[in-house]
């Protein structure tokens, strides 16, 4: 007699329809679409969740029987070459062959207030972010994006220190290490190019992934600290909350997998 499976299951719709109202999605004007990227089977009970749509997670969440990936960096990008050709082809036949869904959400999960990438690494460093009388980040920059806030950092020496152990990553730290820190802007992933909104703003420190070559001479030149603590590093907490919050709405099996990435 063959075993019948009793794992709840929900519609893939209903959980689409469910993310893109939590995380706002449709307010966005983004850089890849946000939502249901590749169609798979009808129903899920099982997601894995990641920072990337990688081959690597994809191949772990079939050897898993996952019926869902759920990430950060999902696929078709604006400007990139849309052929079907090299690792795009193969992930994609992978996702087809399996009848996997990809659900991806790249500024929305940023932003969200409670389950967001920034809002999830204040969590993970013991940032305090300032927030407005209804209880709202405070934040500038594009879209919003940067978050406001302070540490219990004497120094940039010391949140350099706190963060690399925080993240397991070592953090390159660029500025007067023993200049004192108060105000604190961070905003998670590739956003080197938000620096100067951040200084704007009055930050004495501005906390994100990745370097560029100017970051270097605005710290320089500003006395504004300068912090890449990664691009993976900064943003494997927002997907891991968000699985966590689909599992207690509908009660499905939901794993976050950390497929390491030193930048």
């Amino acid at each position: 007699m063959s075993q019948i499976s009793t794992q709840k299951r929900i519609a893939t719709q209903e959980l689409v329809n469910w993310l893109d109202a939590t995380l706002n999605a449709s307010s966005f004007k983004d850089y890849c679409p946000n939502g249901l990227q590749v169609e798979g089977k009808s129903t899920i009970g099982h997601i894995v969740c990641g920072v990337t749509a990688s081959q690597a997670l994809l191949e772990y969440a079939v050897a898993s029987k996952a019926d869902a990936v759920l990430v950060h960096h999902g696929w078709f990008w604006k400007n990139e070459n849309p052929c079907i050709r090299g690792p795009k082809r193969r992930r994609l036949a992978l996702t087809l062959e399996h009848q996997l869904n990809l659900l991806a959400y790249h500024l929305p999960l940023d932003a969200h207030p409670l389950l967001g990438n920034n809002a999830q690494l204040a969590q993970v460093l013991g940032l305090q972010p300032e927030r407005h009388p209804d209880g709202t980040p405070v934040t500038c920059g594009p879209d919003r994006l940067i978050w406001l806030g302070t540490c219990s950092s004497a120094n940039l020496q010391e949140l350099g220190t706190t963060i690399t152990n925080a993240l397991q990553r070592t953090a390159t730290v660029v500025g007067n290490l023993q200049q004192t820190v108060q105000r604190v802007a961070w905003c998670t992933g590739g956003a080197q190019g938000m620096m100067e909104a951040a200084i704007a703003a009055g930050a004495d420190v501005y906390i994100t992934g990745e370097a560029s070559e100017p970051n270097f001479h605005l710290a320089q030149e500003t006395g504004v600290g300068f912090i890449a603590a990664g691009h993976h590093a900064t943003e494997r907490y927002g997907v891991r909350a968000l699985g966590a919050a689909i599992a207690d709405a509908f009660g499905i099996q939901v794993e976050f997998k950390d497929i390491d990435n030193p930048i």
